[in-house]
């Protein structure tokens, strides 16, 4: 990395659709940095893949995109994507990023992207993080990818992130590696984000808040059902993980969160099979094979009846 007389250089490469809260993480403490010091220690550059400037999810365009074709040397890279970039294929991106790579540059992705990254082979054998919205089909496209739950992950020569805020935690490792704590802290207070987070810090809240309880048994039941849907449990199977009769285990899903076990099990599986069906182009078969049930019959009618329209209908309504 360059040195503090250097300034450090960075290309961020937004695909179509591509989230702008993780985009102006990245660039926000950056530039803070720089006002902060007074001098210009980090070198931004966005870089547009087309003929036209990138859109965001929103809409909105980034103003001074330079064409990839005029780019010059980065010491850092990094792509960044939402959810509808998860099955984009880009040849000539992918092709830049190696040569940029063979030169020394370090190669990153945000939210999404690290998806395009890892089937493209630019995280074989490094740990890595994605979205956690995205991390089952990551799995699905790229089995052997080295998965974390966190909210970054630098390794060796790849940085990864899964997005939304979480930039603003690397930005601020990567500034307090090169220009010290002090500064870091100074640009976190700067965006009232004065708890610098750490790298394995957790992408989403805990169980007991995501669901309102703090019964042992109900928590226990729905970490079991989350970590089986692709092959549910039955209730019996849960009373036994729970230490609980089936009778006992459905009082308390009623008790706590309202509605039977088996109800709640499905509805976990439901809303996977909704993310898939607005982040993936995975077939209905596969999704309803990846969430466990029997038939895409039988998936498509519990999803109508959760959702209140077919699943093809669900994947073609625009996505805001």
């Amino acid at each position: 990395m360059a040195n503090s007389q250097d300034s450090f250089r960075i290309g961020i490469v937004p695909l179509e659709g591509f989230a702008l809260m993780s985009y102006a993480a990245i660039v926000e403490p950056l530039r803070a940095a720089n006002t902060l010091k007074g001098t210009t220690l980090y070198d931004v550059k966005t870089v547009q893949l087309g003929p036209h400037p990138t859109q965001s999810s929103g809409g909105d365009l980034i103003p001074n995109q330079i064409a990839i074709r005029d780019t010059k040397g980065f010491d850092l890279v990094l792509v960044t994507a939402a959810g509808n970039a998860l099955d984009y294929d880009n040849p000539a991106l992918a092709a830049w990023l190696r040569r940029v790579a063979r030169m020394g540059t370090l190669i990153g992705g945000v939210s999404a992207a690290p998806l395009y990254l890892a089937r493209n082979g630019f995280l074989n054998g490094r740990r890595m993080t994605i979205h956690w919205e995205h991390s089952d089909y990551l799995q699905e496209i790229v089995p052997d990818a080295l998965l974390e739950h966190s909210l970054y992950v630098i390794d060796r020569d790849r940085l990864t992130c899964g997005g939304g805020t979480a930039p603003i935690d690397l930005m601020l490792a990567i500034i307090s590696n090169q220009h010290g704590q002090k500064l870091a802290q100074l640009v976190g207070d700067w965006f009232l984000h004065t708890a610098i987070r750490p790298s394995a810090g957790p992408q989403r809240a805990s169980l007991a808040k995501r669901h309102n309880t703090t019964n042992t048994r109900v928590l226990s039941a729905i970490e079991a059902m989350e970590s089986h849907v692709a092959n549910p449990l039955q209730l019996l199977a849960l009373a036994k993980i729970t230490g609980t009769s089936p009778r006992q285990l459905t009082r308390l899903f009623l008790a706590h969160v309202e509605m039977t076990p088996i109800t709640f099990g499905r509805k976990i599986r439901l809303k996977k099979a909704h993310n898939l069906l607005q982040t993936s182009s995975l077939s209905i078969s596969d999704i309803a094979l990846m969430t466990g049930f029997s038939s895409p019959a039988h998936f498509s009618t519990s999803y109508s009846a959760e959702y209140g329209v077919a699943p093809s209908q669900s994947r073609n309504k625009p996505k805001t």
